[in-house]
């Protein structure tokens, strides 16, 4: 069994490159990490990292090491989960971070729901949308909208997000109500994301259109606050509007033509090294949100 000691610490340093890093995602010292690269590199009787001040890579030696030893890691951790699943008790705390009206009106209850099942859980939840580092900041998860840099992060698609344009009552009767994208350009728009609005149309050719108003902001709590008073004509994922859409306080417009949107996605640094608490978690809302699409209003 001396055989596979080190293994792990292995494959960590060499997906992380560096020693610091795997012994974060592995949950020991950096010590236990270097000591361990070490007697493998002894009874191997060859260098497997070039390390430098600043860089620790694999040799060549090591990345042909590393080809081998991580497909034998990843079917070591399946197989424990395997067994393991049959009696789960989760605990500790699942770090997440997210951002956007979507997810603290939808993800946190479905979080919620989770930490329902397994009492012995603690969920903690940053709304920020900085970009996070994973090891360093102790998240196991990210919630994202729209497109995603290639970071080399792993990304899995939550849900699709259709558009919609809408607008107050007092503001169509004020200013009327478009019929076409184009008479976008004479009206008073809320921006939010970005000033440049893309719609779809089967027989149609549309232009991206630019857009300006009398209000600007990040926030889609405030978008909505600003529309529902009349400050303009409002374009962002449709189930942001639903509440306001049902009780009348906004009403959809240039139906014909809402884009498709964007996509919400889960994000996460490495799928060996997330805890079975993110796993299941990751799953949960995968499962939760697979049929939500359907509510989404069209």
């Amino acid at each position: 069994m001396d055989s596979f000691e080190g293994i792990n610490e292995f494959v960590a340093v060499a997906e992380s490159q560096g020693f610091s890093a795997a012994a974060k995602q592995l949950g020991c010292s950096t010590s236990h990490v270097s000591r361990q690269i070490s007697r493998l590199e002894g009874r191997l009787g060859t260098a497997l990292f070039a390390r430098s001040t600043r860089l620790v890579s694999l040799t060549q030696a090591g990345q042909a090491y590393y080809q081998h030893c991580k497909d034998l890691v990843v079917g070591l951790q399946q197989a424990n989960e395997q067994i393991s699943s049959q009696q789960i008790q989760l605990t500790g705390t699942l770090r997440v971070s997210a951002a956007g009206g979507f997810a603290e009106q939808y993800v946190a209850p479905a979080l919620m729901e989770f930490a329902k099942q397994y009492p012995d859980l603690t969920i903690d939840m940053d709304f920020n949308s900085r970009m996070v580092n994973f090891i360093e900041d102790g998240i196991d998860f990210a919630i994202r909208y729209g497109k995603l840099s290639d970071s080399g992060l792993v990304a899995r698609k939550l849900l699709d997000r259709p558009m919609a344009a809408v607008a107050s009552p007092s503001y169509l009767a004020e200013h009327g109500e478009p019929q076409h994208p184009d008479q976008l350009k004479h009206h008073s728009c809320i921006i939010s994301n970005n000033e440049h609005w893309s719609f779809d149309h089967p027989k149609e050719v549309i232009e991206r259109i630019r857009v300006q108003g009398r209000w600007k902001s990040n926030n889609a709590k405030a978008v909505i606050q600003a529309c529902e008073q009349g400050l303009g004509i409002a374009y962002m994922p449709n189930s942001t509007f639903e509440d306001s859409i049902s009780q009348g306080r906004l009403v959809p417009i240039l139906q014909p033509y809402w884009g498709k949107g964007l996509s919400s996605w889960i994000v996460y640094q490495n799928r060996r090294f997330l805890p079975m608490r993110a796993r299941l978690a990751i799953d949960y809302l995968l499962a939760y949100f697979a049929h939500w699409q359907g509510d989404e209003r069209s």
